[in-house]
Order: C-alpha cells, then sequence, then structure tokens
C-alpha cells in the first residue's frame, strides 16, 4: 500500500466509526482535512459546492499545482481540452461509484480521460456494486488489475428482512400512506423513480401533516444536505429521494427503506437496501409492486440469488395480478382456463336451431367459424 494513502486510512480509522473499516466517506473526510489545496471542479450551472467555472479556469492554470482535483469526467475533458489541465505529473486516478458514471452515459468520457492520462499510474475504483459492463471497462484499460471485495457481489445483506406487496399502479400512493399509518413509520428512507415523483409524493404527505422531504438532481446540492441532516437528527421522519441524489448516503440505524418504485437498474436495489441493515444493525426493505414491473423483479431476483416474498396487503389485492417468477428470471404466465366443448343443439344459450332430433352432444366434429361463402367464382358466361 502507497504510505500516504496508509496514512490516510489510519487518520480516517482514527475518527471513530461503528466498523473496523474506514468507509470511503471517512478517508473523503480526511483527504480533505490533510491535503494543502483540495480543489472542486462542477458544471457552470451547478448551484452545489463549488465554483464558478470562469474561476476555475483561472485557477486551474499552466504551472499552478494541485494536490487533488475532484471533477465530473465531463468537466475535466471540457479543461484539458481547453489546456487548462495538465496530467502529466498525474500519480493517481481515482473514480468513485465508477458504475453509476456508465449508467449515466459517461463511457465514452472515461475513455477519452483514461487515453490523456500517463500510462505510469495508479488506476482506483470504487462503487458499492460493480456491473459487467464496469468490469469490462476495468479489463479493457487497467493493466493486470487487482479486485478487491469487502462482501460478496451483488448480496444484499442478511441482516436486511425483504419481502414485496403486490399493487395496482394507480393505488401504491394509497397504499403507502395507509402502511404509513398502519404500520406507524418513524423513520423511512422512499425511492421513487423520477424526480416529479419524489416532488407530488412529498408535497401529498406534507399536506397529511407528515414530516416529509425530498432531494434529486434538481434540487441545489445545499438543499439536498439541509434535507439529510435533517432527516439524521429525526426531524423529518420520511425522505423521499432518486437513485442519483441517494449514492452515498450514510445514515446511522435506519429501519426502514421502501422502494416505492423498483430501479431500473437491478444493481441499484443492492445498493437501495443497504442504507439500512448496517454496523451489526437489523433493518427492513418494502418494495410495492405493480404489474408492468414484473421485468425488474425477475431482474432484481436473478442478480440477488432470491427470489423475494410476497404478502398481499387485505383491500390492496391488485385488479393485474403480478405474475409469478422463477429462481431462472423467466416470467411465469398464468395457464389458460380449458374452453368449454361447443354443445350442438341442447338446450342453453339461444342458437340458429336443432340439427339434430336429439339433445344429446353431436359426435361429429363442429367448425366454429362458419366457412364464408364465396360468390362469382366460376367461369363467366357468355352473353
Amino acid at each position: 500500500m502507497d504510505p500516504e494513502y496508509a496514512k490516510l486510512v489510519g487518520a480516517a480509522a482514527a475518527t471513530g466509526t461503528k466498523s473496523s473499516m474506514p468507509t470511503p466517506a471517512d478517508i473523503g473526510a480526511t483527504i480533505w482535512k490533510h491535503l494543502v489545496d483540495p480543489f472542486y471542479i462542477r458544471g457552470s450551472n451547478d448551484k452545489g459546492i463549488g465554483i464558478q467555472l470562469g474561476y476555475s479556469l483561472a485557477r486551474v492554470g499552466i504551472g499552478f499545482l494541485l494536490a487533488a482535483l475532484v471533477a465530473t469526467p465531463g468537466r475535466l475533458l471540457d479543461l484539458f481540452r481547453q489546456n487548462a489541465v495538465k496530467f502529466n505529473q498525474l500519480q493517481t486516478l481515482v473514480l468513485d461509484e465508477a458504475d453509476r458514471m456508465l449508467d449515466l452515459g459517461f463511457a465514452d468520457e472515461l475513455r477519452a480521460v483514461y487515453a490523456a492520462l500517463p500510462k505510469k499510474r495508479q488506476t482506483l475504483l470504487f462503487s458499492a456494486t460493480f456491473s459487467e459492463a464496469i468490469r469490462l471497462l476495468a479489463g479493457q484499460m487497467l493493466d493486470d488489475p487487482l479486485s478487491i471485495e469487502v462482501s460478496p457481489r451483488n448480496v444484499a445483506a442478511s441482516s436486511v428482512k425483504q419481502w414485496l406487496i403486490p399493487v395496482d399502479k394507480k393505488r401504491k400512493t394509497e397504499l403507502f400512506c395507509h402502511l404509513l399509518k398502519k404500520q406507524k413509520w418513524t423513520q423511512a428512507l422512499v425511492f421513487v423513480k423520477t424526480r416529479k415523483g419524489v416532488d407530488e409524493l412529498t408535497e401529498l404527505l406534507q399536506q397529511q401533516g407528515i414530516n416529509a422531504d425530498g432531494i434529486h438532481g434538481d434540487k441545489p446540492q445545499a438543499t439536498r444536505q439541509r434535507a439529510l441532516d435533517r432527516f439524521k437528527a429525526r426531524e423529518v421522519q420520511i425522505l423521499l429521494a432518486t437513485d442519483v441524489a441517494a449514492r452515498g448516503l450514510d445514515i446511522d440505524d435506519l429501519p426502514l427503506v421502501v422502494n416505492f418504485d423498483l430501479p431500473i437498474v437491478a444493481e441499484d436495489y443492492v445498493h437501495r437496501i443497504g442504507r439500512t441493515g448496517r454496523a451489526g444493525n437489523t433493518g427492513q426493505a418494502i418494495s410495492l409492486v405493480c404489474a408492468d414491473e414484473v421485468n425488474m423483479l425477475a431482474a432484481i431476483e436473478v442478480l440477488t440469488g432470491q427470489l423475494l416474498k410476497r404478502v398481499d396487503e387485505q383491500d390492496f389485492e391488485p385488479e393485474h395480478r403480478v405474475p409469478l417468477t422463477d429462481a431462472s428470471g423467466q416470467v411465469l404466465k398464468k395457464a389458460k382456463k380449458p374452453k368449454k366443448p361447443k354443445i350442438v343443439g341442447g338446450g342453453g344459450k339461444k342458437t340458429l336451431g336443432k340439427w339434430l332430433e336429439s339433445d344429446e352432444p353431436s359426435a361429429l366434429p363442429v367448425k366454429a367459424v362458419r366457412k364464408v361463402p364465396s360468390f362469382n367464382t366460376g367461369p363467366k358466361k357468355k352473353k
């Protein structure tokens, strides 16, 4: 291990966390304390932590040496192409949340960054989950990479109890509010698929007198951090979030995670429920699943290697049942009911008349559809 890195890890461990292994957040916080001039580069429209683009171009000029540079791939490439930054003295590249970068479409930018870097360097990739795509990228661009996994790949912690509740899509909100009151949730992190969904559900809960707040990518960093701090202090009962905004959340003793919507990327499910049941504590993860999400459900079950237990909630049984799935990810369609044999000449529904004198079913084969007669198919007569 690099001596400087070892020193940072040791200092991070001394900050005092529940687990013996320092988290990336601990190491990151220690880096900011130790480095002389840490520096952020963000997009020009970012209202969060960072500085204006014009100022950053002036600061990161030729001859200005930085101890650490934190940047998004796109902005870093932009500055490199403008000759505002140079990588000739770079020693270590760190990619945090590497799989998320690929999910957000940064694959081309990452390849371009790699091409611009010195061949002799150390590269570190950190992520809670690693998809096949990011493993392929690492294999192509890294020289004999070493993989270190703290826990088994894509496996949810055994300390988290998981189950799903089938429900019609149009009744998800109603079911969520019902469960909130029935089970008396004191603190819950709720994942919603879209930013609009976060805002709408947050507003509805607030109208019902529930202390709720939401975080997503459209909100400034300061606003998101304030909501998170209030949630940690238990001033907010329900925190609603999208996957991007909730990436890297560290909340002590969180008892419950609710998947209001299933994630499009199956690996995000593992990351979501990993917010609870941490540091030896137990937790619960509930998913509200509608029929439209069965393919996402199947992908999650294949990834985690387990079928989620289904629990129906009384008075919320769906009209559109969620199809069953198996361990291989196949969606099992319901068996069709056998058709009743047609009876000719018997009683019952109205018919065109009796074809047989007896009321017994005909043994003769009967076609379900009558053949339509054709006209004027023969040779035309000469006039």
